[in-house]
């Protein structure tokens, strides 16, 4: 199953961002977002009863200036309604329904996919009363909350997550091909870089029709290699107008991800890496999938002795803490170096299925352990016994010890660098959860 992915619309300033921000809040406490990017962060994955979805905001995908402002808007609801598995509109108590209210309503109620009705900012009896007038609007399901203070989100929550399948973290075997995606912003040459690899046409084994409706895939046999690449690129242009909205793209990046074992993150050698890119990457390590980073239009730039390497090591900085990731300087356009990214992504793949014996395990990480131990707590000594690989899509250990909450950050990262020195974990997130013995 594919991500579920729900949307949020609505008006402008009915506090959709504060909600948005809310509802990924509740993940702070096990995920750090990448520093920097959160501000205009738009998409993102939110957790509620051990079930995740996509989330969307799509109030910062539309401009700014009066005129273009409704037309941008009631596309921004046409597209969500089209992509997204469910919808949440946004209304505010405080200014009662508008006109945008009225025509996003005409839209919304025509679609056969779930839609949420949340009407923000009901934060006392009066306003409840008042914000009665949207049952008007004629949607069953409709929820009175606050984003500020964030009352009636739990409702509404577990509403969203009856739709969500089960995670199938664990159960599910890898599929028996390996499934690339790739990915990036607008014109860096994806398209370039899969016509480049389609252009060896025998190779191409066949064309299996996407699964979800707008990612293509493309089952290869190369270099006695079996994968299938998802491209979210050029596919099913619909009309340009919709094609520029950014919105468009990202959610098709999501779909594409949450597909793939291993991303090929695509950067432009000259603009080098965004808040968007750097957002992607973050989603990506999230979601766990594995990464590779390819470089493009190498070819362009101005080269001294050191280049790749100066730059190789200035992208490590931006993407740390996670910059154990294979990073590949190409160009699509003159097939540089385009086979190299491939047998590297499949080497990502073998690297996310690495299972470590626990008796090899324990020898190598209780070594480590006791050459630097854990912090000693209120006066207490941590001592870690024993580390078994659990079995689950992304490299997870446990490390059982006597006072696992006490464990810091600084320690897990002694601990995740150790593994991934003394184990192949190149372009894969390693998740590490300690445990009471």
């Amino acid at each position: 199953m594919a991500g579920f992915t729900v949307a949020i619309v609505g008006r402008p300033n009915v506090g959709k961002s504060t909600f948005f921000n809310r509802l990924l809040e509740q993940r702070k406490a096990i995920v750090d977002d990448v520093s920097g990017v959160t501000r205009d962060r738009q998409y993102g994955v939110a957790e509620w009863n051990g079930k995740n979805f996509n989330l969307i905001d799509t109030g910062g995908f539309v401009p700014r200036s009066e005129d273009v402002f409704e037309k941008e808007i009631g596309k921004q609801v046409m597209i969500a309604v089209e992509e997204a598995n469910a919808i949440i509109f946004m209304v505010d108590a405080a200014t009662g329904i508008t006109d945008l209210d009225e025509s996003m309503a005409d839209v919304l109620r025509r679609t056969a996919k779930p839609v949420y009705l949340v009407v923000n900012k009901v934060d006392n009896h009066d306003r409840l009363l008042e914000a009665t007038e949207f049952y008007g609007l004629g949607f069953d399901n409709i929820f009175f909350l606050s984003s500020m203070s964030g009352s009636g989100t739990g409702e509404l929550l577990d509403a969203i997550t009856e739709l969500v399948p089960a995670n199938e973290e664990g159960e599910t075997e890898a599929a028996p091909v390996p499934k690339f995606a790739i990915i990036g912003q607008p014109n860096v040459g994806k398209s370039s870089l899969l016509n480049a690899l389609i252009g060896q046409e025998r190779t191409i084994v066949s064309d299996i029709a996407g699964t979800t409706r707008d990612t293509i895939h493309t089952h290869y046999n190369l270099f006695q290699k079996e994968f299938v690449l998802i491209d979210t690129a050029g596919i099913r242009r619909k009309t340009k107008v919709e094609e520029d909205l950014e919105f468009y793209s990202v959610i098709r990046a999501i779909k594409a991800m949450d597909e793939a074992d291993v991303c090929m993150l695509v950067l432009d050698a000259e603009k080098g890496i965004t808040a968007q890119d750097l957002n992607i990457f973050s989603l990506a390590t999230r979601k766990g999938k594995g990464i590779v980073i390819l470089v493009n239009k190498w070819d362009m730039m101005e080269k001294a002795t050191n280049t790749a390497r100066d730059y190789e090591e200035e992208l490590k900085k931006r993407i740390a803490p996670f910059s154990d990731v294979p990073i590949i300087f190409i160009s699509a356009q003159e097939k540089l170096r385009i086979h190299k990214a491939i047998e590297v992504a499949l080497q990502v793949y073998e690297n996310k299925q690495r299972r470590v014996p626990t008796s090899e395990l324990n020898e190598v990480m209780l070594k480590a352990i006791e050459s630097y131990h854990p912090p000693v707590v209120r006066g207490n000594p941590i001592r870690i016994k024993y580390v078994t690989q659990l079995p689950t899509h992304v490299p997870s250990f446990a490390f059982f010890c006597n006072y696992p909450d006490d464990v810091k950050q600084p320690y897990k990262n002694y601990l995740e660098n150790q593994l991934r020195q003394h184990f192949v974990f190149k372009g894969v997130p390693v998740r590490l959860f300690f445990r009471k013995k």
